[in-house]
């Protein structure tokens, strides 16, 4: 029978235990730095170390919850850091005062702690010391994105049903209003497109939703279609809880661009952050209040190893203590800063350092903030919420092409031989594909450069909309797309990019009173037959280019 998973507060409960049994050696190891300074005032280095331990105790006790240890410890620290500011061979004359505050003050109220039976003995949750609930998201039902539309012209709503169905969305068209509510009490849909006016004798479109908002429990996402334009239209559609409003006649793609961002349906990746503290439980402590937010977390005890975890983990935050052995926190810093690739990484310090002339310095090498322990758990993740989206957005800015917001060139890049290298590590493989829009330059030149841009975004949202969540789709450079399809053969990547092929082919785009369609030709090569990058690329560059030579509108397959 397998243990059940402890839950997020049991886990709190063990690492306040581990830090109260760890107390009564740590408090030893105080004491031999003690009589190390005693033998020898001179002794930087224990008094460094003195200082660094009580400053700890302090921004850890009052953490978990122990404030009598932390206000011990604080007292002690302020004696302790005078030691550092003495010259060298001067005996101090507070001794005896260091070691009461220091050893006996905390030694008191450490043997408080461990009396069983006590609130502290038992390591339970101390007041304050709680994660804040966090609300619990419905389970999206699996299957494609469903989309019914309603409109009294039939043909009208086929054509867009249909050309829906070519960005991967499974519509269904509805001229009539009851046949409509039948559907939508079968199965819920994911939106729904909607005319506003209807014959003469029906509710017209705003009074129909209001009528659906009884059947179904959750409100559908509504866009409306409407020949007028003017504000008493727009206004009854806002009023009835229409979230997008299209003239007739909508494109499909304006229509898709619309239903992209009211279904969405991918969750975001959860932020990551990584949390460097030279205690191994109160990193944990504060990795748990971020993972009960969804956030992904790697803790790191030893500043050594920050700069390899950097470039495993790549984070969108660091979270990070000032005093540490080894270094100081403004010490590696500095050190991150000087890596390229690392200069744009938010840096926060978490630390129990209150004095505003400390902190400031510490932030002048280009850290973003400063929280001070113990911190209330729904402070920090708000606080490393907004630094690390703001990463995200910046990276996204400088990984995306503007156009179409696919991968840019050099990211897929980068990606693709991210992928190889994982491929030779799990013996996996991989298909990359080079898509390129047949006669591109002849529907600039014919229908100008604006129509050009519909056309890629087309393309760039068929991909974006068929593709697995772990496919990478990149704009690879003007009117060429890449695709990297992991754990594929050669014979599904084919079959896979040629339906594409099909559907895109089928897309209707207009301009002016002209009306036209598109087609693509493909490249595929794999991996692990092509074992480099470069290779691999040249291969599938190969098979696109003689795609073109057999007449185009076709997928080769090197």
């Amino acid at each position: 029978m397998t243990d059940k998973p402890l839950t997020a507060r049991e886990k709190i409960a063990k690492l306040r235990a581990s830090f109260v049994a760890q107390l009564p050696g740590r408090i030893a190891e105080a004491r031999r730095l003690f009589e190390r300074l005693r033998a020898d005032n001179a002794d930087h280095a224990a008094a460094v170390e003195l200082h660094r331990f009580l400053h700890s105790l302090k921004g850890t006790g009052r953490s978990f919850g122990f404030g009598d240890v932390g206000d011990a410890a604080a007292q002690a620290e302020e004696i302790a850091a005078r030691l550092l500011e003495m010259p060298e061979k001067k005996a101090p004359d507070f001794w005896e005062d260091l070691l009461t505050a220091c050893l006996d003050g905390i030694e008191r109220s450490t043997a408080e702690m461990l009396v069983p039976g006590s609130a502290a003995g038992d390591a339970g949750e101390a007041p304050g010391f709680a994660l804040p609930p966090q609300a619990v998201d419905a389970e999206t039902p699996g299957g494609g994105r469903v989309i019914y539309l309603c409109d009294d012209e039939p043909l009208a709503a086929e054509q867009l049903a249909a050309q829906l169905g070519c960005f991967g969305y499974q519509a269904s068209a509805f001229t009539e209003p009851a046949a409509l509510r039948a559907a939508i009490l079968t199965r819920r849909p994911d939106a729904l497109v909607m005319d506003i006016n209807f014959p003469a004798g029906c509710k017209d479109g705003t009074e129909i939703l209001a009528d659906l908002k009884h059947d179904v429990a959750r409100a559908v996402p509504a866009v409306f279609l409407s020949a007028r334009s003017d504000f008493d239209a727009r206004l009854r559609a806002v009023q009835a809880g229409g979230q997008a409003y299209l003239q007739k006649p909508a494109s499909a793609l304006d229509l898709v661009a619309v239903l992209d961002d009211l279904t969405q349906q991918q969750k975001p990746e959860p932020y990551r952050i990584m949390i460097v503290d030279d205690e191994p439980e109160i990193a944990s402590y504060h990795g748990l209040i971020l993972q009960s937010a969804g956030m992904v977390t790697y803790q790191v005890s030893e500043p050594t190893r920050v700069l390899d975890v950097l470039e495993e983990f790549r984070p969108d935050m660091v979270l990070m203590d000032m005093y540490m052995p080894v270094c100081t926190g403004k010490d590696l810093a500095q050190i991150i800063r000087q890596v390229p690739e690392f200069v744009g990484v938010p840096i926060v310090y978490l630390s129990s350092e209150t004095d505003k002339a400390v902190q400031f310095s510490a932030m002048r090498i280009g850290a973003e903030g400063f929280m001070t322990k113990p911190v209330v758990p729904a402070d920090l993740i708000a606080a490393v919420a907004i630094r690390a989206e703001r990463m995200r957005a910046l990276r996204s800015l400088m990984a995306r092409d503007s156009l179409t917001g696919l991968f840019n060139h050099t990211t897929t890049t980068q990606l693709l031989e991210s992928a190889i290298a994982n491929g030779k590590r799990q013996n996996g493989s991989l298909c990359f594909a080079m898509i390129d829009i047949d006669r591109f330059k002849s529907i600039n030149d014919t229908y100008g450069h604006p129509t050009g841009d519909q056309v890629i975004l087309a393309l760039s949202r068929v991909l974006q909309q068929r593709l697995r969540n772990s496919d990478i789709v990149g704009r690879y450079g003007g009117e060429e797309f890449a695709v990297i399809l992991q754990d594929v053969s050669l014979e599904t990547a084919a079959g896979l990019i040629d339906g594409l092929r099909e559907d895109f082919s089928r897309v209707a785009f207009h301009a002016g009173d002209a009306k036209f369609s598109c087609s693509f030709s493909a490249g595929i090569a794999g991996f692990p037959k092509h074992k480099r990058m470069e290779l691999l690329r040249e291969a599938a560059d190969k098979a696109l280019y003689q795609a073109k030579r057999d007449g185009r509108n076709r997928v080769v397959v090197d």
